[in-house]
């Protein structure tokens, strides 16, 4: 039975579609699915024990494709439309019921694929998703980071703003969807002490120093594979995410060795094979101590790196078992 790469991401997702790319230069066999689709344009028949023994196989038919999940032997977990989308239109209850059924059912085979290889797989994210633990760990591998305080007691926030010259706020997540459909995001700010009220208890809230950074750097680790660019910001943005992409200043970067480890033992220990990290440089960044880790997302973005094309011949690579 011929390997075959499995995808499971949303129909319009130009990042999957370089890595697919990537795949079928390879002579890769690639079937792509998004979990949402299940009904009509989705269908499959799971069978386990008695002749298919403790490996689950058995056909998962798109509109085009069909494949035996039992020669699956990579999953590349991209950014699959969420369950809800497509009960959106059912009764709360039965909307509830139906999703709950498709990610125990569906999601349960398509995330217990004996022996297959997940970049990455959904519970390892899931663990890697908490920003407080991100910062323990980075710390516990020798990186250095901001000083941080989580809190919802507005004197303790007070008496963090007094012990530094400079406090950031971040939020955890980003703003979720609101009547419109579409998700929002709030950008790391300066903390004005004076600002800071009552407010405060209603939530958790993230306060660090400031770094007086001379950059940052978003360095994606696919495998053993490191890449590596400076980003600085025309205006010199606290956070470059929020203004023009188009007149950000990419430069390739070395990673220093010891920074390096740190970020191979951070994936190992989450149970990750990819991750993006990004963080604050001082100096100019050839040193270690220039680095400031500030966070990893185990699903990010990468595509519009200018590097972006190595990237995805890196996941190519090890999708296919050339580069484990």
């Amino acid at each position: 039975m011929a390997s075959v790469v499995l995808v499971l991401t949303s129909l319009e997702d130009v990042t999957a579609d370089r890595v697919i790319e990537a795949l079928s230069e390879r002579g890769a066999a690639v079937v792509r699915v998004d979990p949402a689709d299940v009904g009509p344009d989705l269908v499959f028949g799971f069978r386990l024990g008695q002749r298919r023994g403790s490996i689950w196989g058995g056909p998962l038919r798109t509109a085009s494709r069909v494949v035996d999940v039992e020669a699956v032997t990579a999953v590349y977990c991209r950014r699959p439309t969420p369950y809800t989308a497509r009960f959106r239109e059912l009764p709360r209850q039965s909307r509830e019921f139906a999703v709950a059924e498709a990610r125990h059912g569906l999601g349960g085979v398509l995330h217990g694929l004996r022996g297959a290889l997940y970049v990455n797989h959904p519970s390892a994210v899931a663990r890697a998703d908490f920003k407080p633990a991100q910062l323990q760990r980075f710390a516990a591998l020798g990186l250095r980071i901001p000083a941080t305080l989580v809190t919802n007691d507005v004197e303790e926030a007070r008496k963090f703003a007094a012990e530094h010259e400079r406090v950031v706020y971040k939020s955890f997540r980003g703003l979720p969807a609101g009547e419109d459909g579409h998700a929002g995001a709030i950008w790391a700010q300066r903390v004005e002490p004076a600002a800071l009220d009552d407010s405060v208890v209603v939530t958790a809230h993230l306060f660090q120093a400031e770094i007086p950074k001379t950059g940052d750097a978003r360095v994606t680790v696919v495998g053993r594979r490191v890449f590596a660019q400076r980003i600085t910001a025309p205006d010199g943005a606290l956070d470059w995410r929020r203004g023009d992409w188009s007149r950000l200043v990419h430069t390739p970067l070395v990673v220093p060795e010891s920074v390096r480890t740190a970020l191979h033992g951070y994936l190992a220990s989450f149970g990750l094979v990819f991750g993006c990290f990004d963080f604050a440089l001082t100096g100019d960044g050839t040193a270690p101590e220039d680095w400031w880790a500030i966070e990893c997302n185990p699903n990010g973005q990468w595509g519009w790196l200018p590097d972006a094309q190595a990237i995805a011949e890196a996941f190519a690579a090890i999708l296919t078992g050339e580069d484990i």
